[in-house]
């Protein structure tokens, strides 16, 4: 089984949805967005 199926199975199991949700409570969050942010602005400044 490839692993692209592999994980497109657990992403539909309910424990894949479970983490999916979870991932999305903790990006609504503000301080988890400007972390993104500050994390996205450093790695585009290692390219240059």
């Amino acid at each position: 089984m490839s692993l692209m199926h592999r994980i497109s199975t657990f992403l539909r199991s309910p424990r894949g949805q479970q983490l999916v949700e979870r991932g999305r409570r903790e990006l609504a969050k503000p301080e988890n967005q400007q972390r993104l942010k500050q994390l996205a602005t450093r790695l585009s400044s290692r390219r240059r």
